[in-house]
């Protein structure tokens, strides 16, 4: 927890072959988000994000390859109702790196269910925009601001990737 009542946190963004997101249903809920979760006091934000990967989805360092993260924190605040007051320190929201990946494996790979205390019960691809619409209110910014930032990377490699067209 930082001393502005944020906690440090990274966020997933998975693309496949296509550049669609993998978007995952938190267990129990009709509530939708990307892989995302806290940094321990012993790691980088790309060690967290590996954690979080494996921890959440299943995926290893083998699965996937970075193609890049925001260049910085990204933050927002909970609503008030879901503020925990009695908890100390304060805890008010996140504060964000997001990282952008390519899944190199099939998508057979994705497995939910490996965590102890499983985060998601469903997962499917979806169009690039479609979580900023789906994704509960107060992340809204946050999504937006990630996705609009990361979206240069993805298009680069995308275009780097595509074969040679076949000359006359």
């Amino acid at each position: 927890m930082d001393s502005d009542g944020y906690r440090p946190n990274v966020g997933i963004i998975l693309t496949n072959h296509a550049s669609k997101l993998l978007w995952a249903r938190r267990i129990g809920q009709n509530a939708w988000q990307f892989p995302q979760g806290g940094i321990h006091h012993d790691e980088t934000p790309e060690q967290a994000m590996y954690r979080e990967l494996e921890e959440e989805v299943g995926l290893g360092v083998e699965d996937v390859r970075i193609i890049g993260n925001t260049s910085g924190w990204l933050r927002y605040d909970l609503p008030s109702q879901m503020i925990r007051r009695e908890r100390t320190p304060l805890y008010i929201g996140q504060k964000q790196v997001w990282f952008m990946l390519r899944l190199l494996s099939d998508d057979t790979r994705v497995r939910l269910d490996l965590s102890r205390k499983p985060e998601f019960d469903h997962w499917r691809w979806v169009d690039y925009w479609a979580p900023v619409a789906e994704v509960i209110q107060f992340k809204r910014e946050v999504y937006t601001h990630a996705l609009r930032e990361l979206e240069p990377l993805l298009l680069r490699e995308a275009t780097a990737t595509q074969p040679a067209s076949p000359s006359s």
